[in-house]
């Protein structure tokens, strides 16, 4: 067993101990959390098999982005941040689901290759990488963009309550009058 082969299995564990606190803990910021360290980990197990732009990739895009936008989304949304009570539910149920699935997959996996020696395709480049994402597929990464965008405005404005609504005795808003009579509007 080499240095590289400990190295992997090491950030293996760190990766699926995390992803498994993800899951389990009763505290969102502190799944968050969790999930940089298991993202990050993931990125560390690309180091290793050489694959760096795809760890790069992995930690500006997962951990830099991603992890990021969802704790403003928490913070933007005022969701409850602690344990919840009244959503507690018994564990047994989706750990003995998702025993069983993982289960069936290995089986799956195992049954599909019989062991057999699968030859890998020829490694990419980044710059091969680079021209067939600004090339071929520059107009769903556009889309996607303006997607990501439209979702940050949307929580922003799910986040401000006074946006749009009028108070409860019917009058218009305390600046619309003002407004009104300097666009020369009655």
């Amino acid at each position: 067993m080499t240095g590289a082969d400990v190295l992997l299995l090491a950030l293996g564990a760190v990766a699926v101990g995390a992803g498994a606190l993800v899951v389990t803990t009763r505290h969102l910021v502190r799944a968050g959390l969790y999930l940089v360290v298991c993202l990050g980990a993931l990125a560390g197990v690309y180091l290793v098999l050489a694959a760096e732009l795809v760890a790069w990739v992995q930690v500006l895009i997962y951990v830099g982005a991603v992890v990021v936008l969802l704790l403003f989304a928490v913070m933007l949304t005022r969701a409850p941040i602690g344990a919840s009570d009244d959503l507690d539910r018994p564990g047994w149920p989706a750990a003995l689901i998702g025993g069983g699935a993982g289960l069936g997959l290995a089986a799956l996996l195992v049954d599909a290759y019989r062991w057999t020696r699968v030859d890998l395709p020829v490694p990419g480049t980044a710059e091969r990488l680079g021209e067939q994402v600004f090339r071929t597929w520059v107009l769903p990464f556009e889309v996607l963009s303006v997607l990501l965008l439209s979702a940050l405005v949307g929580a922003v404005v799910l986040s401000r309550p006074d946006i749009g609504r009028r108070p409860a005795d019917g009058r218009a808003p305390a600046g619309a009058d003002n407004q009104d009579r300097a666009g020369g509007r009655p």
